[in-house]
């Protein structure tokens, strides 16, 4: 089995981490799985004060499961050659045009906006 993948922690302290024994209780799977999703890169994970965790605004608590389009979203950008890092800085740097950031944006009606610039950023 590889080893899971995470980036070093470029995000803003004030982002809220879930440690991937909570993702998968938010997700009701096993932590296997949950690692798995990593290294399939259907979510992103960093090492905060040798933890690894994945953001919270990735999930959908009420739903259980990750936030739509992020998956897509996050092939698109590693199609087009961003690193793990480039990516989250993009996803929780503050957008003007948005109401927040783009990874805010993924909850809500906005998220295939967040998706067209990615792909016009990748590509």
């Amino acid at each position: 089995m590889s080893t899971i993948p995470y980036s070093d922690d470029v995000l803003d302290p004030s982002v809220s981490l879930l440690q991937l024994a909570d993702v998968s209780k938010v997700l009701e799977v096993p932590k296997a799985r949950v690692e798995q999703m990593l290294r399939d890169r259907q979510l992103l994970a960093v090492k905060r004060n040798r933890v690894p965790g994945v953001p919270e605004v990735f999930l959908d608590a009420r739903g259980g499961q990750i936030v739509k389009g992020l998956p897509g979203l996050l092939a698109v950008l590693h199609d087009g050659g961003y690193q793990d890092e480039e990516i989250l800085k993009w996803l929780f740097e503050e957008d003007p045009s948005l109401p927040g950031t783009p990874a805010e944006a993924l909850h809500g009606d906005l998220m295939r906006e967040v998706i067209r610039r990615a792909q016009a950023m990748a590509f």
